[in-house]
């Protein structure tokens, strides 16, 4: 149902691509645009594993790891047939976890010190598991390409406001189309990318409760999550990496809710606790 529902967001997100590119500047400025969008997207994708492990100075952990974390990897990654990922540790006592890299033989899991010592080991299990869901299922993969079009948008978008001020004005009302198209066409972008996001974090949820047989412990998990960050926040210069953990790392409320990368913790608990009552 959710692989249904994110197809359905990126096709919505090509058309709405494909529309904007035309109004804006053709089928070669949109093609233009896609691959420069494409080009930075990839850099990104190919090392989105080295950089933001570097930037929250994660450390690797083995076999010697006394925390528990290296063994639980390797038990739910044998269990699932996936191969062994890297495995970190984040120095910060924010509770929260991530999964990175770009397919499943090149991917890391990283712990924050903080979720070690908050969860216990059933609840710990239900968060790995989620993650190696994003690992399996290639999520990293699908946000990048929805990243890859949400971009190329945004820089037709640009040119499109630039010909809409300054091109021709006995064309205004031609002008004035363009001009709601390019205000209109990155913020539908931008909602469809967070929909993509929030897609794959139930998918992943429901992954984690097919891995383990039990969706309460990771409901259990997410509830005291939240409550840990809402304490310990990061920082807002994780906002462009908060789409990786497993929930949002940032504190927020209200209106930040709408644009957030993550679906309400609430829905995510009903879900899996809807889950529980019936066979996983």
């Amino acid at each position: 149902m959710q692989w249904a529902k994110t197809v359905l967001l990126m096709a919505i997100m090509t058309f709405l691509f494909l529309v904007v590119g035309y109004a804006a500047a053709g089928r070669e400025g949109a093609v233009a645009a896609l691959i420069l969008a494409a080009g930075f997207n990839f850099f990104a994708y190919w090392m989105s594993d080295k950089l933001v492990l570097k930037r929250y100075h994660a450390r690797e952990v083995g076999p010697d790891d006394t925390t528990g974390l290296y063994d639980l990897v390797r038990e739910l990654a044998d269990r699932d047939r996936l191969p062994m990922p890297r495995v970190y540790v984040i120095p910060t006592e924010t509770p929260n976890a991530f999964a990175t890299g770009r397919n499943p033989k090149h991917a890391a899991v990283a712990a924050t010190a903080g979720i070690l010592r908050l969860l216990d080991r059933r609840e710990l299990k239900g968060v790995i598991a989620h993650e190696l869901s994003h690992v399996k299922h290639r999520d990293i993969l699908t946000q990048t390409v929805a990243a890859t079009l949400a971009g190329a948008i945004g820089y037709l978008a640009f040119g499109a406001r630039f010909r809409a001020f300054f091109g021709d004005r006995r064309n205004g009302g031609n002008n004035l189309i363009l001009l709601l198209v390019a205000i209109l066409g990155p913020l539908a972008a931008m909602m469809i990318q967070l929909a993509v996001s929030r897609a794959r974090e139930f998918a992943a949820d429901a992954g984690a409760a097919r891995l383990t047989h039990d969706p309460e412990a990771l409901a259990d998990a997410l509830l005291r999550l939240e409550a840990g960050v809402a304490r310990r926040p990061l920082g807002n210069e994780a906002a462009a990496t908060a789409h990786l953990f497993i929930v949002n790392p940032l504190r927020g409320g209200g209106m930040a809710r709408l644009f957030s990368t993550h679906p309400p913790v609430e829905e995510r608990v009903a879900r899996l606790r809807a889950m529980a009552g019936r066979r996983i």
